[in-house]
C-alpha cells in the first residue's frame, strides 16, 4: 500500500512523514490516492521534497474552543483566516469564525514583524482583550479571539531569527 496521500485540496504528501495533516493546507484527510501511472513511491517523494517549501515563521495555537490543542502554521506574506477552503488558516468547527478573511496575520520580512489586521467580514477580532479595528503588532503569547476561540500566538521569525 503506498504511503502517499492527496488531501481534498489536491496536494499530494507522505504519509510516512506527515501523518494525515496535509503540510500545505493544514487539512486533516484519511483519503489514500493511489500514486500516479508510471511512477515509484520514491519518485514520488523525490518530487514531493523538490518542491520550494514555504518556511514557517510562527503559530497560532488554539487554547480555547472546538480546536483546542489544534495549531496553525503563519507562513511569510498574508495569512487570511477563516473556515472556508482557500483560506490559508482554515478553522473548522467554530461556526461564529467567519466563512472568508476573519482577520489577516501577516508576517513581514522585510521589518521581522507580525501583525494582526482586521478582516473584511462582519466579525470581530481581539487581541489581549481589545478589538482591533487597526493593523497591531504580534507580540509572544497573545491572545487572539474569533468566534467562542481563542489562540496564543508563538513568533518562530523575528529580532533573533528569520529565513534567508
Amino acid at each position: 500500500m503506498s504511503n502517499l496521500i492527496r488531501c481534498q485540496n489536491g496536494h499530494m504528501f507522505s504519509s510516512r512523514r506527515y501523518g494525515t495533516v496535509c503540510p500545505y493546507c493544514n487539512i486533516e484527510t484519511a483519503t489514500r490516492e493511489k500514486k500516479e501511472i508510471g511512477q515509484t513511491d520514491t519518485e514520488i517523494e523525490e518530487s514531493l521534497f523538490m518542491k520550494e517549501e514555504n518556511p514557517v515563521c510562527g503559530w497560532v495555537v488554539c487554547v480555547a474552543g472546538p480546536r483546542r490543542g489544534k495549531d496553525y502554521r503563519v507562513m511569510a506574506g498574508k495569512n487570511f483566516v477563516g473556515r472556508a477552503d482557500d483560506m490559508d488558516i482554515q478553522i473548522l468547527g467554530d461556526n461564529k469564525i467567519s466563512r472568508r478573511n476573519h482577520c489577516v496575520i501577516v508576517y513581514d520580512e522585510k521589518q521581522g514583524k507580525t501583525v494582526l489586521l482586521p478582516g473584511d467580514s462582519n466579525g470581530i477580532v481581539y487581541l489581549n482583550g481589545e478589538a482591533v479595528y487597526a493593523p497591531t503588532q504580534l507580540h509572544e503569547y497573545d491572545v487572539i479571539e474569533m468566534g467562542e476561540s481563542q489562540f496564543l500566538f508563538m513568533p518562530f521569525c523575528g529580532e533573533h531569527f528569520k529565513w534567508e
